[in-house]
């Protein structure tokens, strides 16, 4: 699960980190959440608590995409077996499928294999009709692995404008509100190619709230951000976009271009998108592994906003009063959160949020404190870096390394199965 992870536990506080952070990846990973909601009773397939009745249809067809999306559809495989009739989905994490075509994209910046699998996705969609039934998987990182330039848009287009969003420090709301607006499958255009099937999504939230018409910029969830929208997010992040990408925006703010689909749309009058994992997910499981080793534990919240290096200096302040005061938890004690933290990029960094945020968190450790910090991304990949996060202990501080008084295992993003790696 964590591919260095004798490396990194080298003490208690860093193995109960790692612990904890080993649990919830487990728990958010697919093949654990889709066998916990999803069941095949005789011709009835029930999703967390709807159901529907596979005699209804004649084809069924798994679509979508995102970091888990593959083995989403494996674990859809294990389940239904020969009852899915085809599917295609996009993903930068592979997964060996039988009747699920699994095609390559690229995250967190768009790529034209990634236009072309998108392309897939959009044929199949557009192939289904009234007696279809399309389960869509639909987890973190989709938005980045199907692109579909809108229009006369080009995939330099959307890699320019994607690049200067994420190095703005702009949330993924504020970015999503653009990329769907540029999209010809983002922002429930999906779910309008697939209607009138039925569509059932399976979403894995990776954001703050579970909106899915922001998971992956919502390609088959109603949509109520609108040109004028994207336009003040491009103006308040100061983002010098192409100009075929203003011209796009100007002109669909003018309505000369039809807005994404809102929650009005007959194309979702056959829609149901259910979350069946979140950031909660991964913090309960990881809470219940620190309890079973005899820590007190603290969730203080899945919602955790801003820029990564402010959020660490918070979370050290709460770690030491931990130790300090027993409060608001006594020692031996684990501290949880999760949410989707922000990095502004200066220079030539990455901006991984979680490396920021431990190595933040390092530079506010007294010397010889007994604090330690992991902070992971759960799909594997932190940011646009190679690392998952990193683990920290003050005694490392100036290098960078370390583990937990404070841990924060989740930032709310879906798991995969790749090894986890730490820095």
């Amino acid at each position: 699960m964590i591919a260095n992870r004798d490396r990194l536990a080298a003490s208690e506080a860093r193995d109960i980190a790692l612990d904890c952070v080993a649990a919830g990846i487990e728990a958010g990973h697919p093949r654990t959440v889709v066998r916990d909601t999803v069941a095949l009773e005789g011709a009835t397939l029930r999703i967390a608590d709807a159901t529907y009745d596979l005699r209804e249809y004649d084809t069924l067809v798994v679509l979508g995409g995102g970091n888990a999306a593959a083995h989403v559809a494996v674990a859809l495989e294990a389940i239904l077996g020969d009852r899915i009739d085809s599917g295609v989905v996009v993903t930068d994490d592979p997964a060996e499928t039988e009747r699920v075509t699994v095609r390559a994209g690229d995250h967190p910046i768009p790529s034209e294999r990634g236009v072309d699998a998108a392309g897939d996705v959009l044929a199949a969609a557009d192939a289904a009709d009234g007696d279809t039934l399309v389960l869509a998987a639909i987890t973190g990182g989709g938005s980045a692995l199907m692109p579909a330039p809108a229009g006369d848009l080009s995939l330099a287009d959307l890699r320019t404008t994607t690049d200067a969003l994420l190095a703005s420090g702009a949330d993924i709301g504020d970015i999503n509100a653009v990329r769907k607006h540029l999209s010809a499958l983002k922002g429930g255009r999906l779910a309008r190619r697939a209607a009138p099937a039925t569509v059932a999504s399976l979403v894995l939230s990776d954001v703050v709230g579970n909106d899915p018409s922001v998971i992956a910029s919502g390609p088959v969830a109603p949509d109520e951000s609108t040109f004028d929208d994207a336009l003040a997010v491009l103006e308040r992040y100061e983002i010098d976009a192409p100009g075929s990408v203003q011209a796009r925006l100007e002109r669909g703010a003018a309505g000369e271009i039809a807005e994404t689909p809102g929650p009005d749309d007959a194309a979702f009058e056959t829609v149901s998108n259910h979350i069946i994992a979140d950031g909660m997910t991964t913090l309960d499981a990881a809470r219940d592994a620190a309890a079973e080793r005899g820590y007190e534990t603290l969730v203080l919240s899945s919602r955790v906003r801003g820029e990564a290096r402010d959020a660490a200096a918070t979370h050290v302040a709460i770690a030491e009063e931990v130790l300090a005061t027993g409060r608001p938890v006594a020692p031996p004690a684990v501290v949880l959160s999760g949410g989707e933290t922000t990095v502004t990029v200066r220079g030539d960094g990455t901006g991984g949020p979680n490396q920021e945020f431990a190595t933040s968190a390092a530079l506010h450790l007294a010397d010889g404190s007994e604090i330690a910090v992991a902070a992971v991304d759960t799909d594997g990949s932190d940011g646009a870096t190679d690392a998952a996060g990193r683990a920290i202990r003050d005694v490392y501080k100036r290098q960078t390394c370390g583990s937990s008084v404070s841990s924060r295992p989740s930032t709310a993003r879906s798991g995969s199965s790749r090894p986890t790696q730490l820095q």
